[in-house]
Order: C-alpha cells, then structure tokens, then sequence
C-alpha cells in the first residue's frame, strides 16, 4: 500500500523505512518450500520476519518512524517487539526517572519494593505482580507531581550462590553478578521506572562498608554481644540453620543432617527492643495479619518468675509461667533436654543413662521439629530428682521432656496438668496426679453431685475419670488453701505477693521473641569487623603456619572505623566442611595478622543474609555517599518510606530486623523517623496453571520472557494487574492474557486514527469524566483490576462513537494518560501518535469534574399492582406529575392500569413508582 504523502520517501530508503507486507493465503499455489526460500532471502537482507503456517509478514529490521498526528494510517496494530524496546532505550537515554532534587512545597512519594536475591533461575511470572503495583503507584505520583524516589538493588549475599560455588567452583562473586545482570534485564523489559543511578548490592564493597560500620554500633551500644548457643548445626551445609530451615531433622536445603550443637554465636538482643516493636505498631498503615503475626512472634507474657529449690542440689529451677494462679496444681516440673542441669540431675546412674540417651536422641530435631512431634505423642524421662514447692513445700519429681525448648524462657515449666492441654497429655501417658485448683463453671444439666464435688477444698488428687481434659480458663481458686475464692488478677496478685515477700518468686514481662543469632559459618558475607588476641604457645611461633596457639575469644576487639571495609579474602575452596568456626577459618593468611609485634585472629563468622536488608532502604536515599552511610538531610528529604511492596512471607523476620535497627540507628540521633515502612502492602502469590506455587520440581514455571516474546510487556503488566485484587492468590492462565491484548490494540487503534475530532458532546464527556475519577481512585486504593475495566469499558464507548465518526481527540489523550502507569509503552507510544513531543511521564494527571459523574437521570422500574411492568429513564429529582404522565405512557403499564381506576400512585424519586389501580 503505498505511504501517504507525508511519509514518502525515497525509493532508495524504501528498505529501512517502510514495512514490506507480504502474504500468501494458505490456499497459494506458491510451494511450501518456495516460502522458506523467499523467507530465507528476506532473512539475510536484513528483515524481520513473522508469522505462520502459510502466512507471514517481512519487515525491515530499522523501526518505522512513528506517523505524524492526524494522518490516517493501516498501521494499527500495537507491535510490542519494536515499540516496547524503543520506549525503553528513551527512557535509559533520557533519564526519564532519575530522582530529583527535592522541591520546596512540593510532597514526596518514596516507592520501594523489597529487593530480591537474583537467584539464577531469574524472574518467573510471580515476580513482576508487586514490581508492576509499586510502578504504577511511581508513575502515577509522577504524573500528580510528587517528588518520586522509586529504586531498585540486589540482596545478593545468600547461601544459594555459595552452594553453586561449592557445585561448580564459580566464584560467587562471579554468578551473582551474572545472576544482577540477567534480572536487571528482565525488569528493564518490563518498562518499571526505577532510578538505576541509586542501584545498590550489599555485595558491593562500598555498601559492606557500612554494614560493617552499623553493626559496629550495635557492638558499642552493647547490642551486640557472643553467646554460647544451642544451634542447628548443618555440617554438610557448613553452617547454623533456623529452625524454619530443620524439616524431620535435616536441612530443608539438601535434605542433610542436622543436629543440636552448643557455639560461639554472635548475637543481637533484640529483645531489649521487645516493647518498642511492640508498642510502635500503633500508627502504621500495615495489613492487621501482619501486624498480628508481628505482635505474636514477639509474644509479650506478663506473669511471674517462680523458683523451685532442687532436694539435694544448691541450685534451683527458675520458671515463668502466664498463669501463677495455678501454682497450687503444680504436681511436676519439666526440663528442656538441653537445659544445662538436665545431666547433672539424675540420682543414679540408671537414671543417668535413660536421661543422656534421650537427649542425644532429641538433639537433632528442630524446636519445630520438636513442637509438631510434641502436638502428636509426648516423650520424656525422670530424672529421679525433686523439686519443691515454693509454697507447700511438697517434693515434685523432675522429668525431661522435648515439648519444653530451651530457646523459650528458662527452658523449664511448672508442670499443671488439670489447667493446661500440654502438661495434661503428658501427665496422661506417664501416669502422674492431677489437681483442680481453678473450678470450672458448671456445665449446663450438671448434677449436684460434681458441683459439691468441685466445692470440695480438700487438697485431694483428683480421681482420674472426674477430669476427661484440662480447663484452661480462669475461674474461682480451690484447693489452695489461703487463696481459695480469689479469682483472675486478683489470685495472680495475691500468689505474687507470697512469693515476693519469701523471696521466691517475682512479677515479670516475658517475650516469646529471642534474641538474634547472627553468626553463619560461611563464606559468602559480610565478614564480622572483629577480632581477638592471640596467645601463642611460643612467643616465635607463627599461627599462620599452624603453630600451638589459643585465641581469646574472650576478648573481642572491634576493627577500628578507619579500617573498613574489612573484605572476605580471595579462596578457591567453598567447601564449609566440618569446623564450626566456618571455611574462612582455612583462609589463614587472612585470619591472621600481627600489629605491633602481637597476633590477632579475625572472627571467622560471617553476617546473615538479614543483615544488608536491614538497612538498604536508607542507603538508596545517598547511595553515593562515602563519608557516612546517608546524610541528615538525604534522611529529611526521603525518609520514611511511603510505600512499601512484598510478599508476606517477610511479614516477620525480615520486617522484625529492620525494625530493629533502624530504632538503634533512630535513638542514636542517625534518622529522624521511629519506623521504617508508613504504609505496607502485601501482593498475593501468582501460582501455577496447575493452582500450586511456582517452582522448578512442579514443572510449572512461567517465563515472562516468554510471555514478553509472545504477547509484549505491556500485556503481561495489565493481565497481572487484572487478574484480580493485588492481595489474592491468583492461578496463572496464559490463555486469559489474549483479553488484555485486544485492550491494548483497540486503545492503539483508538490513537492512531486520522478523524479524531476538536469537538466533544456530552454523552462522551460524562463517560471520560467517570473514568478519570474511577481509575483514579482506584490507583489511590491500588485496585488496579476495576480501574482496568473502567478503562476498558471507556475504550469500549469511544470504539462505538468510531462508528460515527465522533471521536474526541481530548477523550483519546486522556485515555492515554489514564492508561500509561500500567502500560507505559502504549501510553508513550499514543501520546507521541497523538502529536506531543515531550514524554508523558510527568505531564500532569488528569483532572475530572464531579459535576459531570453524577448522572443526572435515572432508570427506574414502574410496578402495576407491586408487579414490574416497565422501566423508566427520568430524571433524578422530576415532579410527580411529570413522572406519572411518562410511567402511563410506557405500553405494558397501559395494558394494565389504562382505562382503571387509579387508586394511588406511589413515586419514590430515583427509585421506583407503583400504580395501584381497581381489579
């Protein structure tokens, strides 16, 4: 077809500017074979070719130029392959989304989602849904002229890249930033925003600089501290596991064995922060579940610390308990199998024996592991030692048992078997008393009977069969001899007072929440900017070359500021093996070093992946800055983050850590923000086509590059913001995205139109104006899918007002507008058809006129006798005169009311009208 006279050109430019259509119907007599070699020619001259099975179109390989505005055009068809790309190089170019300096008057919107680990296996489809959400949300402050701070960076530390370097002998170094490069493609692909100038690693030497700095602080402020713990120790694995990581004993990576080891761990107490994470929850914009899960796993208990005398022994067992009303019931105590007296209590060597054998049987189960076992049987051993009660003086055997973990309090439990489901199955299978000390409330139909027998407040034991389970609930005090007839807060405060005024007991707050172990044994980390004298057994040794030496643990000493970053050293050999103190230990040229005629050994554990994602936010706002780890005014300009996008699987550990330091970095004047994150929201998980989680083993995976090659970015971004509520689980169905496509092209098609009119009349007004308003509201509320389907159903009326040629220019641009945060190469790419110059990622919002999203008539059904005969259009507030002279005219309400008597007519403005008339 030849061009139009405005795009002529030369015939000696034909090739690279015009796209050449060729096509055959797939009942050409042309030979099957003669396409392929027609195809092949094109090939090597340098076109793209597309298409099918007996149909395919050759174009030049240099993009066409983009028509000018108002000239008619064949070309209506969205092509994602040369569009997309070339909006994207602009944007790269340009410098499209480069933060800016902060502008006086002006609010700011700091957009963050939670960066991701580049795994190797790069995006799948699941990926995309939050960056695309946070993107919109960027664009659309953009456009309502905000100033946007949205970056992007790689939590690229992790065990994954370093299990690859055991693997195949890659440096990890190597496959992460192979790993950054690939990812960092795929997002370029999809169009996000992102300001790649403040593009961080915490890998990056500049920003472990000042990790290792921050922890430094925490070591000063005592925060930081080593500990001997009781860990899941991985050999295979060569490092410390959480107990979320211990499935039946093994590592949930590798399926390896793992068992309960005391080491030397460092540790962070988060729990002196317990009540501020608690309390400071209060105020945020947070989805109430994780809120919830935040204030469950930090589990503040307020009760009291008891202490139970040992017979025989001058130690004693300390326990907490939420229900001290209870300590009358108390008919055993139990020990967790690595609480430090399980295997000094024991009175003989028989017991002795039976105790060791099942501690070293439970030590490789997790506290997990241990808890859903506990749920099912319970197990323990007597130790034949006896505890006494702090108030009666009674002897209380003392037994071992895995359903108390010693990570949880003091690692014992006053046992209650009457008042608690635990202790009650335990004290079922072993055969031990229980004794009611809270009376239940009676039961509906109880016979007098069990109520005399439940006032009774002999000190009894209870005959087994009265009490079929535990009564957990609070109740009035029996068989307690001085407090019976005390009920709640007041028994709790009464018992207290006792043990406070015999100095055996006191009021105490407990939290569910433990401090941090931050240790791994590994080698891909941040190196902990420690180190530690060490005492050579003859003073011209050398440690390095293996000599007799002792490192004084003891004694740590922190790498002095001017001296980092202190960096991992150059290795060939990733293999963790078998020695706690990690691979860097083999690394002896680096672990050891003299300063001033004396050795040192440097701490040879490295820091958690949690440890960059603590803080990476504040360094996106002064990435580039080398003296300190951001400014205070960086901090004024950008700090807290106004949104927050991810997965709820972080709604704990990792919100908890960076909670937690950035309130030590807030009480050491550093920010000026108590929290973080002002407003967080969660995107629901994208599954399979086979309804269950993505992954490699299920065979389910879903490339978006695959979807991108078949469909364009575009397509993939709305159907992702289609499918349904950002929060909900959603299937993938590759064969629904096809609906977003023809979206797509009708709004392009729309856009590329010759006959676009200056001129508007109302019906279409109305319509754009009740677009604007519904997308725009439902971007403020991040429901993306019904803003979508507004704008289709606008597409949809101008695509009908096609028909007659009438199609608003200012209704075409608007859609545009409305259209360009969830696709922005078919924004940009119908702005620029439409005849502007400039990109539209800052051109202002649209603005709608409430005035013009009323409607100012209604459809209203008209009943005759209270049955539906009719509808009628009129408007809103019409007299009821009017309204009965139109309701009469409608021919099923003349069928059955003309010619009657009219009794009443009923009209209710905007809502309905009833005639009632003669039968």
């Amino acid at each position: 077809r030849p061009p139009a006279r405005s795009q002529r050109v030369s015939v000696g430019l034909l090739a690279s500017s015009l796209a050449i259509i060729i096509a055959w119907s797939s009942s050409s007599s042309t030979s099957r074979s003669s396409r392929h070699m027609l195809r092949a020619r094109l090939l090597r001259k340098g076109f793209a070719v597309r298409g099918r099975a007996g149909r395919f179109r050759a174009f030049s390989s240099q993009a066409p130029p983009v028509p000018a505005a108002g000239v008619a055009t064949e070309l209506k068809r969205y092509d994602p392959a040369e569009i997309e790309p070339r909006w994207q190089k602009f944007w790269a170019e340009e410098k499209t989304f480069k933060t800016p300096e902060r502008r006086d008057g002006k609010e700011k919107r700091y957009i963050l989602d939670m960066f991701p680990y580049p795994s190797g296996a790069g995006l799948h489809v699941g990926h995309p849904e939050g960056y695309t959400a946070s993107d919109v949300m960027a664009r659309y402050y953009r456009m309502k002229d905000y100033d946007v701070l949205h970056p992007m960076g790689w939590d690229s530390f992790g065990l994954p890249a370093e299990q690859h370097a055991i693997n195949t002998g890659t440096h990890p170094a190597v496959t992460t930033l192979e790993n950054i490069a690939n990812f960092k493609r795929q997002l370029n692909m999809l169009g996000f925003s992102y300001d790649w100038d403040r593009e961080i690693a915490t890998t990056d030497i500049r920003f472990v600089k000042w990790t290792q700095w921050i922890f430094l602080q925490l070591y000063k402020q005592g925060l930081a501290t080593q500990s001997e713990v009781s860990v899941n120790w991985c050999p295979a694995l060569g490092t410390v596991l959480a107990n979320e990581e211990v499935i039946n004993g093994k590592s949930e990576r590798g399926d390896h064995p793992v068992k309960r080891l005391p080491l030397r761990q460092w540790v962070l107490k988060i729990t002196e922060y317990a009540d501020k994470l608690i309390d400071d929850l209060d105020g945020l914009n947070w989805p109430e579940g994780t809120l919830t899960a935040q204030r469950t796993w930090i589990g503040r208990s307020e009760g009291a610390e008891i202490e139970f005398n040992i017979q025989g022994h001058d130690e004693s067992l300390s326990v907490f308990t939420t229900r001290p009303d209870t300590l009358m019931g108390v008919t055993y105590v139990c020990i967790a199998p690595e609480h430090p007296l399980a295997k000094t209590l024991p009175i003989d060597a028989d017991h002795l024996e039976k105790v060791s054998a099942y501690v070293e049987e439970t030590s490789s189960k997790s506290d997990v592991d241990r808890t859903a076992a506990a749920a099912k049987e319970k197990t323990g051993v007597d130790t034949g030692a006896k505890a006494i009660h702090p108030i009666t003086g009674e002897e209380i055997p003392i037994w071992v048992a895995d359903y108390v973990l010693g990570s949880y309090g003091s690692g014992a439990v006053m046992a209650v078997p009457a008042h608690d489901e635990r202790d009650f199955a335990f004290a079922d299978k072993f055969g031990l008393p229980r004794k009611e000390v809270v009376q239940a409330p009676p039961a509906k139909n109880n016979n007098k009977k069990n109520n005399n027998k439940n006032n009774n407040n002999k000190a009894d034991v209870e005959d087994e069969k009265a009490q079929p389970s535990a009564f957990t609930g609070e109740g009035k005090l029996v068989n307690s001899g001085e407090f019976d007839g005390l009920k709640g807060d007041k028994a709790k405060a009464k018992i207290i007072e006792k043990l406070e005024a015999e100095g055996k007991g006191r009021r105490k707050i407990q939290y569910k929440l433990r401090d941090w172990i931050f240790s791994r044994q590994r080698y891909w980390g941040e190196p902990i900017p420690i180190y530690f004298p060490v005492n050579m057994a003859d003073s011209n040794g050398d440690p390095r070359k293996g000599d007799e030496h002792t490192i004084d643990y003891q004694t740590p000493i922190p790498v002095p500021e001017e001296e980092l970053p202190l960096q991992l050293p150059e290795m060939d050999n990733f293999q963790p093996g078998d020695d706690p103190q990690g691979c860097l230990a083999r690394a002896a040229d680096w672990r050891y070093f003299e300063k001033d005629g004396k050795w040192y050994a440097r701490e040879t554990n490295t820091m958690p992946q949690w440890a960059g994602s603590c803080w990476y936010y504040l360094r996106f706002i002064d990435p580039l800055n080398d003296q300190q780890p951001f400014s205070k005014q960086a901090d004024d300009d950008w700090m807290p983050v106004d949104l927050y996008v991810g997965g709820q699987e972080h709604a704990t550990l990792h919100l908890l850590y960076a909670r937690f330091w950035h309130k030590v970095l807030y009480e050491a004047g550093l920010t000026k923000t108590k929290e973080p994150f002002q407003t967080l929201v969660h995107q629901g998980m994208i599954l399979g086509t086979d309804g269950e989680k993505m992954s490699k083993s299920r065979a389910n995976v879903v490339n978006p590059d695959d979807v991108v090659n078949a469909y364009g970015a575009d397509s993939l971004r709305l159907y992702e913001m289609f499918m349904g509520p950002l929060e909900a689980t959603k299937p993938w169905q590759t064969s629904q995205v096809s609906g977003v496509v023809r979206f797509r092209d009708k709004v392009y098609a729309l856009a590329t139109r010759g006959d676009l009119q200056d001129t508007m009349d109302e019906k279409i007004e109305k319509a754009m104006h009740k677009c604007i308003k519904k997308v725009t509201e439902d971007i403020e509320s991040m429901s993306f899918n019904t803003a979508i389907s507004a704008m289709m159903v606008f597409a949809n009326t101008l695509q009908d007002a096609a028909k007659e040629g009438m199609i608003p220019r200012k209704a075409v641009e608007t859609l545009a507008l409305l259209v360009s945060p969830f696709a922005p190469h078919l924004g940009e790419e119908c702005w620029k058809m439409l005849g502007h110059e400039d990109s539209l990622a800052f051109h202002p919002w649209p603005e709608y006129d409430e005035a013009l999203c009323v409607e100012s008539t209604v459809t209203i059904g008209v009943q005759v006798n209270g049955k539906l005969r009719g509808q009628l259009e009129i408007e809103k507030d019409a007299p009821e005169d009017k309204a009965k002279e139109a309701a009469m005219a409608i021919p099923g309400v003349e069928q059955f009311a003309g010619g009657k008597e009219m009794k009443k007519f009923i009209y209710r403005p905007g809502k309905i009208i009833n005639i009632v008339v003669a039968k």
